[in-house]
């Protein structure tokens, strides 16, 4: 996979996935724009970036402020001359029920995986079209597949994302842009430490327990999902649109906790 000559952008790119996806398309010759809210670790995946001898930009800003979706495309352009490809990674969890879940956290939640991404995803495809196409990768989740008890909000929010795949897939599929999403089941970011913390206990012993419910026995990396991008926004997929991808070692095929 060659993305020599153009220019990605990966929203949320300072941690996790995101970072392993800007890693992984500098690596493979893209021009890459890193996108976050915290300085700090942007500067240090900037600075990475470019030691390994490629182009990169760093943007500080956070999806729910206003105007930032067209700010971030224009940043992009200025950069690099052009948008080839946008990953839309930016998110956030909270966990609850519908009688758990505040005002503020359902609010929040819908600003930024599901309002902030569109926003975007809408601006990129305004570029795309000047360039004659592009790609867009999603990062869902398998709850917006199959749904997980206590985390509502989440699980709407990921649903939303798949809709609004297969929907813009639908719309731009004659103007050379493809959509696409990829649903990362559990992965070991800092994201799953966090949400097994609020368990209590042992952190270790209860990502053994996680592992041990799912098909492949393990959690997978931030980097194998980042192929699965990699994939989806190259030539090599280049029939591949509207399409939402399981990366979760076999549990969307499960009806439960696997034995």
């Amino acid at each position: 996979m060659d993305f020599t000559g153009r220019a990605v952008l990966v929203t949320g790119s300072t941690t996790g996935i995101g970072e392993a996806c800007a890693r992984a398309f500098a690596e493979h010759g893209a021009a890459v724009m890193v996108m976050g809210r915290h300085a700090e670790r942007g500067r240090k995946v900037l600075a990475d970036i470019r030691a390994r001898g490629a182009k990169a930009e760093f943007f500080r800003g956070d999806m729910k402020e206003p105007g930032i979706a067209e700010r971030l495309v224009e940043a992009t352009v200025k950069a690099f001359g052009r948008l080839d490809v946008l990953i839309n990674n930016a998110g956030i969890l909270y966990s609850g029920t519908a009688l758990e879940t505040t005002d503020e956290e359902w609010r929040e939640i819908m600003e930024v995986n599901v309002n902030s991404l569109f926003f975007l995803s809408r601006a990129a495809v305004r570029q795309m079209l000047k360039q004659g196409g592009g790609a867009i990768v999603n990062v869902a989740s398998e709850w917006g597949l199959n749904g997980e008890n206590g985390y509502l909000a989440y699980c709407t929010s990921k649903g939303a994302v798949l809709q609004i795949t297969r929907c813009m897939a639908l719309d731009h599929a004659e103007q050379n842009i493809r959509v696409n999403s990829v649903c990362p089941g559990e992965i070991h970011t800092q994201m799953v430490d966090n949400v097994l913390q609020q368990k209590g206990g042992d952190l270790q012993a209860n990502l053994k327990e996680l592992a041990r419910g799912i098909p492949m026995r393990r959690l997978a990396s931030p980097a194998e999902v980042a192929n699965c991008v990699l994939f989806l926004a190259s030539d090599l997929a280049s029939y591949v649109t509207a399409t939402n991808f399981p990366v979760d070692g076999g549990n969307d095929a499960t009806g439960g906790a696997y034995p």
